[in-house]
């Protein structure tokens, strides 16, 4: 695999592909360069050592990193903290406080990986090393962190694909990190001229409705930029999110007939597939674009994430 580049966003906000599954532009962890050097997201362990090459290609040093922030603890997005962290002595981890335990004891994080990813669990995630305590800052919905003289960033609460999730305002871009909870850019379609923002609605915490709050106060937000998890940065927050509104609306319809009939959330997943085939299609878009195959494996777990959300309201 060729080494890339770390990727300028604009003045102080830089892109490392993460190169999660060994797939480009899947994950990717966000520096922002303020006197308080800040890194956003770093992917599962194997991302790591991308995670540092940026970084050193950048001109950084690890013990220059001051803030390590994980917007959720899914393990694609923070599975590596507890390994990076180990060569940044001067940083500290801030997460949401529903998954702090979890990164200071992440037995129970390993244990649902394992159950999900069986044989693949070790080449996609060893190692996952606990942190102590004292190297965690919990933040929530309205607390702040100041990263430079002009420049404050804020936490906002965001759950809808985790209970666990916030976000993160940057003043000075007029930019949010969102991690998962506004969708996923497909950055390869994007960069042939097909526009493509999908929900991520991975079990076992979706909960569409407050998705759709989410969506809706980063609409009233008038953001200049939007920072995505999977995968880079979007100057067209609006239309962003006004098509992850739409297809979630989608989503919840294709559930309810699946649903209806008693299907699971494998024919949930065809039937996402197709409608996101069928869309594609028009755009001119052929079923063997090298993104496909990222789709269709975000649409099996978006399945069993509304799946599992529509048992969870048949119990209530």
């Amino acid at each position: 695999m060729s080494k890339k580049e770390p990727i300028q966003l604009n003045e102080r906000v830089y892109l490392i592909d993460c190169y999660d599954m060994g797939v480009p532009e899947r994950t990717g962890t966000y520096v922002i360069n303020e006197q308080e050097l800040t890194i956003v997201e770093t992917g599962p362990s194997p991302s790591v050592k991308h995670v540092k090459d940026g970084l050193q290609t950048l001109g950084f040093s690890l013990d220059q990193v001051k803030y390590i922030i994980v917007t959720h603890i899914h393990l694609d997005h923070a599975g590596g903290v507890g390994l990076l962290l180990q060569d940044c002595p001067n940083a500290q981890v801030i997460v949401h406080a529903r998954g702090a335990r979890h990164l200071a004891d992440p037995a129970r994080l390993i244990a649902g990986a394992k159950a999900v990813y069986g044989d693949k669990f070790s080449e996609l995630f060893d190692p996952i090393l606990p942190i102590s305590e004292d190297r965690l800052l919990i933040k929530g919905e309205g607390d702040t962190l100041k990263i430079g003289s002009a420049c404050t960033l804020e936490f906002l609460d965001t759950p809808g694909h985790a209970k666990h999730h916030f976000s993160i305002y940057d003043p000075v871009s007029n930019g949010l990190f969102t991690g998962d909870t506004v969708g996923v850019r497909y950055s390869q379609l994007i960069r042939d001229g097909v526009q493509l923002y999908l929900p991520s609605t991975s079990p076992n915490q979706f909960d569409p409705e407050a998705m759709q709050h989410a969506i809706d106060r980063m609409l009233a937000m008038k953001l200049d930029a939007i920072y995505y998890g999977h995968y880079g940065m979007t100057a067209e927050p609006e239309q962003a999110l006004r098509q992850v509104s739409e297809w979630l609306t989608v989503f919840m319809e294709e559930a309810q007939t699946v649903v209806a009939e008693e299907g699971g959330p494998e024919l949930l997943a065809e039937s996402l597939l197709k409608r996101v085939k069928n869309y594609l299609k028009e755009q001119g878009v052929a079923d063997d674009h090298k993104e496909m195959e990222i789709i269709k494996l975000d649409m099996e777990v978006s399945a069993m994430g509304i799946v599992d959300y529509f048992s969870k309201l048949q119990i209530k």
